[in-house]
């Protein structure tokens, strides 16, 4: 590919993106209200079988009586293996991401994502086709006095392009994305766990410093909106500094909500789980 081909690409991409802007879903599904909700239990593959097949034995248990009372539905969606994937050369099959998109809620086990190549991750791709934005990860380990809840903006990031970059004579480019309604749907989720629970600070972590205009963004937005919010603390970290504070004593145990972009998100909860153990 030469510059002229990877600016047309790039070009291509923006316009996507503008798209999905505008397309961005901002409501949210009452359950309360919903007569009948339907989980979709989705394998995966590898080690998914095994863990989706526990995993509905608790559900089963835990919603007994909704499901005898019809108002809770457990539907198996079989053909998200990597097998499948692979021959189809989709991150999911258009029939299967028919099925899940048909469910109110997804259970849904591992999904294994070749090396290289153009597969792009069945997460990702179930993230962006159902507007996912938000990753909400708790840990707590009361005898360590930790109670932390990460929210990773899901949907935007390096991931949201990662499979799309351009590759150039002896050099390869990838993209990161990071807009205004993104973030700030995210912020808000954020902020409003924070208060709806007693919690009185937040961590915006970015890494601003190097990133100025995607992590910039981010980080302006998120103050933007702790304006509305004024009993919460908010301070603000960098990815490589957080990462060595989730370890530190006694200086962690101040942490309470988590805010961050999608790549810093998957990185620090994976820590933050190790943790926990």
């Amino acid at each position: 590919m030469d510059i002229n081909q990877a600016c047309e690409a790039f070009r291509v991409l923006l316009e996507e993106q503008r798209s999905r802007i505008a397309n961005m879903n901002t409501e949210k599904t009452d359950f309360a209200t919903k007569q009948v909700v339907t989980i979709g239990i989705v394998d995966g593959d590898g080690i998914g079988p095994y863990i989706t097949a526990h995993a509905t034995r608790v559900l089963e248990k835990l919603l007994a009586d909704e499901i005898a009372k019809g108002t809770i539905v457990l539907k198996k969606i079989e053909g998200l293996t990597i097998e499948n994937r692979k021959a189809q050369g989709k991150a999911i099959p258009d029939d299967v991401l028919a099925q899940i998109k048909a469910c109110d809620v997804i259970l849904k086990g591992p999904t294994e994502t070749p090396h290289g190549g153009t597969l792009e991750s069945a997460n990702v791709t179930m993230r962006r086709e159902l507007d996912l934005y938000a990753n909400t990860r708790p840990v707590c380990i009361p005898e360590k006095n930790i109670d932390w809840m990460f929210f990773r903006e899901n949907t935007e990031g390096e991931y949201v392009l990662g499979s799309r970059g351009v590759e150039l004579d002896g050099m390869a480019v990838d993209f990161k994305v990071t807009t205004d309604l993104g973030t700030r749907r995210i912020a808000r989720a954020a902020f409003e766990y924070a208060r709806n629970n007693g919690k009185t600070h937040l961590s915006v972590v970015t890494k601003a410093n190097i990133m100025k205009k995607t992590d910039g963004k981010f980080t302006a937005i998120a103050h933007e909106i702790a304006a509305e919010y004024p009993e919460i603390t908010v301070e603000d970290y960098y990815i490589d500094i957080m990462t060595a504070n989730l370890i530190k004593d006694p200086l962690r145990q101040k942490f309470q909500v988590v805010l961050l972009p999608n790549l810093y998100g998957d990185i620090i909860t994976d820590e933050a789980a190790q943790i926990q153990g």
